[in-house]
């Protein structure tokens, strides 16, 4: 991916222009001097908050999931994975990030290099394809509720949570096998070739513009069925009432009255298949927001190449804002979500009493 983070810096020996127009005075130097360094301090805190916020939302996402029966279910254990993937990024990616955004140079070598960037593409990636699979889940149980409960096991949710990270590992894995294949070659300048537009395109349509096209398409289509359920459920249980006052044999009228139990948790089901799908509308939502500036810039950089040019503080402030993604999930989660929001009400007060 074209971004700051998806290079690495040539090492200290490659010669650079000297700075021009510095000041000269000793006192506007060290002034400028001090001034660079408190913001690279308040940058960096920012930055850790961001980062440790994220980890103990997305843990406690998992940890709610985990000790609460009532979540142990197919749907929740993919949201469960999304906290997972989250949280990786928020582990194994946004602090080394952190000294990358701060200081622009890397001291750590070659290999760590590589682990860091396949680590920031594959959990990244994980992520937004999890979104996606969670709003397929979404709009199987809908549209095609009594046929898609039968086959909606912890197993197949596995499985599909499998097929994700595999998609993410053949996204992440090309640009790896052509920095090793060129590694003794480049070894006197030590860059990253990250220059191929046709993995660019590949890599972009696969991590996001695809995903995005998909969860936009299956959003309509799920708050359109979820809408029409409803209002049939509403409009039989009306139907039903109106019905059983004239109703002159008992057996009848009990049948009515089960009925309309029927129907009435039907009406419940399908009104919290609304909050759900509210809630899915949400996170698509900050999910175009957080990611959407990063993979438009990654893709007209190569494209464009030097008709193009962003700032660097730009470019750095498009990633994070992308990392910030995998704090926004858990956030939404936790509050517009009621049986998460009740769990972790409940964990809360547990953890108070003991």
């Amino acid at each position: 991916w074209q971004t700051p983070s998806s290079l690495c810096p040539p090492p200290p020996h490659c010669p650079e222009l000297p700075p021009t127009n510095l000041p000269t005075d000793p006192l506007s130097l060290a002034w400028d001097e001090t001034t660079l360094l408190g913001l690279k301090i308040l940058l960096a805190v920012v930055l850790s908050v961001i980062t440790l916020a994220t980890i103990l939302s997305n843990s406690f996402i998992i940890i709610t999931i985990f000790l609460t029966r009532k979540l142990h279910t197919p749907a929740n254990y993919l949201i469960g994975s999304l906290a997972v993937t989250d949280l990786l990024v928020s582990i194994l990616v946004m602090p080394i990030s952190i000294a990358y955004t701060v200081s622009h140079s890397w001291t750590i070598g070659q290999v760590m290099c590589d682990i860091w960037l396949s680590s920031d593409i594959i959990c990244c990636t994980a992520s937004i394809l999890h979104l996606c699979v969670i709003a397929l889940d979404r709009y199987w149980a809908i549209t095609n509720a009594l046929e898609y409960a039968k086959c909606r096991t912890a197993g197949r949710a596995t499985l599909v949570i499998a097929v994700v990270w595999v998609i993410a590992v053949c996204i992440s894995m090309p640009p790896l096998f052509w920095r090793q294949a060129k590694a003794h070659e480049e070894m006197a300048d030590s860059t990253v070739n990250t220059d191929q537009i046709s993995y660019t395109i590949y890599s972009t349509c696969g991590a996001f513009y695809i995903p995005i096209v998909l969860l936009v398409i299956l959003s309509q289509l799920i708050t359109g069925s979820t809408g029409s359920s409803l209002c049939s459920i509403n409009s039989i249980l009306h139907e039903g009432h109106a019905h059983s006052g004239g109703s002159p044999v008992f057996i009848n009228h009990v049948k009515i009255k089960l009925a309309d139990s029927v129907l009435e948790r039907k009406r419940i089901s399908a009104a919290r298949e609304r909050k759900a799908t509210k809630t899915l509308g949400i996170i698509l939502g900050a999910f175009i927001f957080c990611w959407l500036p990063f993979f438009v810039v990654t893709l007209v950089l190569p494209i464009c190449q030097d008709a193009c040019w962003f700032h660097p503080i730009l470019l750095d402030f498009f990633t994070w804002l992308g990392y910030l993604n995998s704090l926004i999930n858990p956030v939404i989660y936790t509050v517009f979500n009621e049986e998460f929001k009740q769990a972790f009400q409940k964990l809360i007060q547990f953890k108070k009493c003991s």
